[in-house]
């Protein structure tokens, strides 16, 4: 307290002394960087740090840059195209003399619908990379001084905040070493970014429908799609998308933004799955015909292809024993004019029963934001196993191992007489021709997705009706039902003879299973199989014999259904991956530098499951055998890099290389460092080449 009295100073003296205090500790801050973020980021909502994955760049050489964002719990920000509301960072940087820097990448956004607009933002710690280029005549020990002008717009699910942080950041020309802290960093940050689709796409614009058509192998994942445009002058984020798989093919449907303006180019994210999208740019071209541009005529295109898709599936090995079943009930009718039409009716009533039902249920998960198509339902290996136990059972009740009439004291429900047992029957022939497709088919009701609901279901009652045809034909065309012939033994030898086809579709189904969830996934379905056809038996036996207890064969048939259902989970699906070449082991620098020191010639091919090249590739060359005889007889190594999950060490060797995508395929010679690079579309030729000399 004296000090501040003392008579030298006086109290005005001291209050100038204090005040400058506070100015200089206000200048220091202004001059820290992180206080820089702090103070642009307003309320903290939002904070924001600029960091360099090499504080020591190499002169010439690129050296990555993030602008690491991390938002408060509940808070978000926004990706370059920020969808109906919000706006994208904005970055102004200030570069030392010839350096330059690319435009920010950002990470996969999320949708987000607040108060009916729908919103692609960022949320969680995230980070826009960039590429800073430094000039090759820098001395090393230069240094580099690097600021950036950013402001953002940070929002919660009540407010937003514009926020803003000038940062600065100096770094010092040197050898380019990366800390293994920073490493770990910018990988994390690079498995956000959606991959380099390399594949050509193209789109064309039809009355405000946007069309997209894309090589992605029928095989690889596609789980929650949604197109993401860069530009919001192109895609309307308000309307739902169409996704269709049309083999090696994969088709989008999306509606033209009210605000765009003429585009030749797109340039777009395609997410897949959680957390991963696919980076690319769409000309514009023909994707497929052009429909015309008469609704009504669309909608009678349509529903004319549906009801010829239909009547096609009649002869399909997984719905013809089913029809060929009731077409037998009507030959051992005989000539009752009354009863036949009423089961041909009821028979069409259950077929276009659970088309609509399918139908209307898949375009309400489509407006859900859902990825469906026709047989949606297949998706899951556990409708896979009960169909597959449905077609067995069915099998083993055509070939004689059991039968329907007496089980269970009555009828069952396809087998009854009169106008339930033909309305099940009809029903279960829809199902059950749900995992076969046909000419026709794919054109109706992919124009289906994009009618009007009304239309859509006429569509889907249109494939019922097509599907119904041949036995509403024989239920009212008397001259039909008199060529049948009569019954005979020969109705019990065509019995048996339709299991060879049901049994057919079953093991498509196995097969099905097994692409969807593995060996494991086979193995559940086979062991529940087997022990549901020993319960039938078990049936059957008794029936054949006394009668009695033949309920004891439900014990391992309800054992087969729950069991398999509770350990078949979606969880457990998984795409098979390729067969891959033999002894092929997965890249590594570290395994390819120890390669090279070995001298020894090794092979590196870099793939992912989304890249139809690469498939293609695999399949009609590297995975052949005169390939394989020349790998084995040269004693190549051969490396595969899996990129289809983003793999970050892979992404910095692709980038190394100056690509930005697969496929990659590169050869070392023995004791060779310097690879030959093959091109991207591979034949036999191309690789038996590299041996001959």
């Amino acid at each position: 307290m004296q000090y501040f009295f003392h008579p030298d100073f006086g109290p005005w003296p001291l209050a100038r002394r204090f005040m400058c205090f506070i100015l200089a500790l206000a200048l220091l801050l202004l001059t820290t960087p992180a206080a820089h973020a702090q103070l642009g980021a307003g309320a903290a909502h939002m904070t924001a740090t600029l960091v360099a994955e090499s504080s020591v760049p190499a002169p010439g050489a690129p050296v990555t840059l993030a602008l690491a964002m991390r938002p408060d719990h509940g808070w978000h920000g926004y990706w370059q195209n920020p969808g109906k509301a919000g706006y994208a960072p904005q970055l102004k940087w200030t570069l030392p003399r010839g350096a330059q820097v690319s435009a920010p990448q950002f990470p996969l956004p999320d949708r987000l619908v607040v108060a009916g607009l729908t919103n692609y933002v960022l949320t969680g710690p995230q980070a826009l990379l960039v590429t800073l280029d430094l000039p090759s005549d820098l001395a090393r020990g230069t240094a580099l001084p690097i600021a950036v002008e950013a402001n953002w717009l940070a929002c919660s699910a009540d407010s937003c905040v514009p926020q803003s942080a000038n940062l600065v950041l100096t770094l010092v020309a040197g050898d380019g070493a990366v800390t293994p802290d920073k490493r770990q960093r910018f990988d994390g940050w690079r498995a956000a970014l959606p991959r380099p689709f390399g594949a050509t796409a193209h789109f064309e614009i039809d009355h405000g429908v946007l069309r997209f058509r894309l090589p992605y192998p029928a095989r690889a994942a596609l789980h929650q799609p949604w197109l993401f445009a860069a530009d919001a002058n192109t895609i309307d984020p308000q309307s739902p998308q169409a996704f269709t798989r049309d083999g090696d093919q994969l088709l989008i449907t999306a509606r033209l933004s009210d605000t765009a303006t003429p585009f030749k180019s797109l340039d777009a994210v395609l997410r897949i799955a959680p957390h991963q999208g696919l980076k690319f740019s769409a000309q514009q071209g023909v994707v497929a015909v052009s429909r015309p541009d008469n609704l009504a005529w669309t909608i009678a295109l349509a529903l004319g292809g549906a009801v010829l898709g239909g009547l096609i599936l009649n002869v399909m090995p997984c719905v013809f024993p089913v029809i060929g079943l009731k077409a037998l009930s009507l030959a051992r009718a005989g000539g009752d004019e009354h009863a036949a039409r009423r089961d041909a009716l009821a028979y069409t009533a259950g077929v276009i029963s659970v088309c609509l039902a399918l139908g209307g249920l898949m375009l309400g998960l489509r407006a859900a934001g859902h990825s469906v198509g026709w047989a949606f339902q297949l998706q899951d290996p556990r409708v896979i196993v009960l169909m597959l136990l449905l077609l067995a059972a069915i099998t083993a009740n055509l070939a004689g191992l059991f039968e329907l009439g007496s089980f269970g004291g009555g009828d069952s429900l396809t087998r009854k007489h009169g106008f339930a047992g033909s309305f099940w029957t009809g029903a279960l022939a829809a199902f059950v021709a749900t995992p076969c497709t046909g000419p026709f088919m794919a054109a109706a009701l992919g124009t289906a997705l994009i009618l009007p609901t009304a239309a859509a279901l006429a569509t889907f009652a249109g494939l019922g009706l097509g599907l119904a045809f041949p036995f509403l034909a024989l239920g009212f065309v008397p001259a039909l039902r008199t060529r049948l012939p009569r019954p005979g033994p020969w109705m019990q030898r065509l019995r048996a003879l339709m299991a060879v086809p049901m049994g057919v579709t079953a093991l498509a189904l196995g097969w099905l299973l097994s692409r969807q969830a593995g060996l494991a996934g086979l193995a559940v379905g086979i062991v529940a199989v087997a022990a549901m056809l020993f319960g039938l038996w078990l049936i059957g036996r008794r029936q054949r014999h006394d009668g009695e207890l033949a309920h004891l064969g439900l014990l391992p048939i309800g054992a087969a259904i729950v069991g398999s259902l509770i350990i078949i989970t979606p969880s457990i699906a998984a795409i098979r991956a390729g067969a891959g070449m033999p002894n092929a082991e997965a890249f590594s620098e570290t395994r390819l530098a120890a390669l090279q020191n070995a001298h020894q010639p090794v092979f590196v091919y870099f793939t992912a499951d989304w890249c139809l090249t690469c498939k293609v590739n695999e399949q009609t060359t590297l995975e052949t055998r005169p390939v394989e005889q020349a790998f084995a007889r040269h004693g190549v190594t051969i490396l595969v890099g899996d990129w289809t999950n983003g793999d970050a060490a892979i992404g910095r060797f692709l980038a190394g290389q100056k690509r930005s995508g697969v496929p990659l395929y590169l050869f070392y010679p023995a004791g060779s460092t310097a690879p030959t690079e093959l091109p991207q579309v591979l034949t036999i030729g191309t690789v038996t080449d590299l041996f001959a000399s």
